[in-house]
């Protein structure tokens, strides 16, 4: 998802260099709201790991 997110960041960049703002725009819409869906994952990915980690070392 990170991957697809900086995909569309270059694109808004590029499409933004060559004064497409309408593509721009919408490109960066679109990595906003993956990144943000990454970083949510990422974290619940952390805490469940950390929890799982506590309870195989017995805490």
């Amino acid at each position: 998802m990170l991957k697809w997110a900086l995909i569309f960041a270059i694109v808004a960049l590029i499409a933004g260099a060559l004064g497409f703002g309408g593509i721009a725009g919408a490109a960066a819409g679109v990595a906003k709201i993956l990144f943000f869906l990454f970083a949510i994952g990422f974290l619940i990915f952390v805490a469940l790991g950390v929890m799982a980690g506590k309870k195989i070392a017995g805490d």
